[in-house]
């Protein structure tokens, strides 16, 4: 009896996940999130509460996200790829996110926050096309700390404390023109 009601919950889980949306499948842990073309949101987009105050998790990027703009400007337009709203305010307001984009033959990472209402962002390096990066992102005091693969980079925070309410920030093309393709990122909590 133990055993069809363990069957029976494990059941339920994996049923209810896959109502959820952007489940893993059994072979595999990451989320993969996908941006259609024409979009700049992900399909089944739900920003929930985030009460953490920091993020950690492993990103993999396919040729999916190898993309030209239309206009050649826009090719330094900032996606925007995981991150928190803060301060108890908008995320246009407050907020810590990472960002990438395609430019000069990279996939390149950023640090994109808003602070005050005022956007800064600062590349923090590339990274290879179907490789693991291990990306982190935490409050400390009035300063919010980036990490890729180890490696630390700093930006100011509005607020100091705790995140009040905040809700997390998901993937997400552009700028200023949507995905000119279906363009698909997978993403694993750590």
């Amino acid at each position: 009896m133990k055993i069809y009601f363990g069957l029976l919950f494990i059941l339920f889980c994996c049923i209810s996940c896959n109502w959820l949306g952007n489940a893993p499948s059994f072979g595999d842990d990451y989320v993969t999130y996908t941006i259609k073309a024409g979009s700049h949101e992900i399909e089944n987009n739900s920003n929930g509460l985030f009460t953490a105050g920091s993020l950690r998790f492993q990103v993999q990027f396919d040729s999916s996200c190898i993309y030209k703009t239309t206009i050649p400007e826009n090719q330094n337009d900032i996606n925007k790829l995981l991150g928190f709203s803060d301060c108890s305010s908008p995320h246009q307001t407050n907020s810590a996110r990472f960002g990438w984009n395609w430019r000069e033959g990279s996939l390149r990472i950023y640090a994109y926050i808003y602070v005050n209402g005022q956007r800064q962002e600062k590349e923090l390096g590339t990274v290879e096309l179907l490789k693991t990066s291990t990306l982190g992102l935490r409050t400390d005091g009035n300063t919010y700390i980036f990490s890729l693969n180890g490696q630390e980079t700093s930006m100011p925070r509005h607020c100091t404390g705790g995140l009040g309410v905040s809700y997390k920030l998901l993937p997400y093309f552009g700028g200023d023109e949507p995905a000119p393709h279906d363009m698909r990122i997978k993403i694993r909590d750590i």
